[in-house]
């Protein structure tokens, strides 16, 4: 500690945590710092590196995942002198390790049939409501959020369905019976698959046809050339998918009365991928004109399209698994992490809410 006073800098945890505790990455910390003098300014700074070894400032258009849960992100937290870009010299330095995986969690790959998953289940015989994660157009097998899911009481299966094992390498169309046989291996669990929690989700099927033994759904019409370049240099694709409500996009539609289940609709108003919030309020009116329960929907304003775990940095434009291409998925990075932090908490009511004891979920992430 390079300082001429004594300054402590680190983190406290909540007063009811037992002895011992392993702090999850989901669970919120408070950071302090003592030692200073009244109205000192300082620069707090947090910083680590990814599994690559690559810090975020220096690799653009990155998303920011954790693969392997097995071991904890470090987070280096430093006090400097003054305020950036002028910060002066080290007064104070910590580091804090927040895992992804407690003790006691099971966790074994799933080879069955064509399934390729990783299901996660809390310590205990059970019986756990289960879910079944799926990773949106995200490539490969991320189970980051299972991992976590599983500290709030759930089974949880984490799906891959390309670009992992002896999957597909490219997306080129989608066959429901795989997912259908994904089901039926949760369906060992003595409960059932019901509900549903759709993150900026679209209302019809996009990009790829969607196969269910002899019906095939179209992937929604678009035009290329109403795709905008940002000032960055990302495309923004919201407005190339033309409407679902208007011939003959029909056939694009999903039929979304068949589930018998309950939704929740995450919304980021500010998504840039496609028109969350309209593709909602089409399925929310498609619902209740068959008979269905309002869904629950929730909009955060600022908020982009991909609305991941509490106090990851906000993804606001990559490189797309299926595109090729660097998106844009919008965002204002603080009205986005808050977001975020609140997103993971509604989810977890609303499951526990609908379970009740009797139900199990399903969580599909689009």
């Amino acid at each position: 500690m390079s300082s001429r006073k004594k300054v402590w800098l680190g983190w406290r945890r909540s007063s009811l945590e037992p002895p011992g505790h392993r702090q999850c990455w989901d669970e919120p910390v408070r950071i302090a710092v003592r030692g200073l003098a009244p109205e000192q300014p300082v620069t707090l700074r947090a910083s680590l590196r990814d599994e690559k070894g690559a810090l975020e400032p220096d690799k653009p258009f990155w998303r920011f995942l954790k693969r392997d849960v097995r071991t904890p992100f470090v987070v280096e937290l430093e006090v400097l002198d003054g305020h950036e870009p002028e910060a002066g010299r080290l007064l104070g330095r910590a580091v804090h390790e927040r895992h992804f995986l407690r003790p006691g969690v099971r966790r074994e790959p799933v080879r069955a049939g064509r399934v390729r998953a990783s299901p996660f289940l809390p310590p205990g015989e059970g019986p756990f409501p289960g879910i079944i994660d799926l990773f949106g157009s995200g490539d490969g097998l991320c189970v980051c959020r299972a991992s976590l899911l599983v500290e709030h009481g759930f089974a949880v299966l984490a799906l891959a369905y390309f670009r992992f094992e002896d999957l597909p390498e490219y997306l080129k169309d989608m066959h429901v019976e795989y997912f259908e046989e994904a089901v039926d291996f949760m369906l060992q669990h003595p409960k059932g698959i019901i509900d549903t929690v759709l993150i900026n989700a679209c209302v019809a099927n996009t990009m790829l046809p969607l196969h269910y033994m002899d019906v095939i759904i179209p992937g929604l019409s678009h035009d290329p050339g109403k795709g905008k370049i940002t000032k960055s240099g990302v495309l923004k694709l919201m407005d190339v998918w033309n409407n679902p409500l208007e011939e003959p996009n029909h056939q694009s539609l999903i039929l979304l009365e068949k589930d018998e289940g309950p939704f929740l609709f995450i919304v980021g108003i500010d998504d840039h991928t496609w028109k969350s919030e309209f593709y909602t309020y089409i399925a929310s009116e498609w619902l209740q004109a068959h008979g269905k329960d309002r869904p629950q929907i929730i909009c955060y304003p600022e908020t982009g399209h991909c609305v991941d775990l509490p106090y990851f940095l906000p993804s606001r434009a990559s490189v797309h698994a299926v595109f090729g291409k660097v998106v844009s998925y919008g965002a204002v990075p603080r009205a986005h992490s808050r977001a975020q932090v609140n997103d993971w908490q509604q989810i977890q009511i609303f499951f526990h809410k609908q379970l009740s004891g009797k139900k199990p979920v399903k969580h599909i992430k689009a």
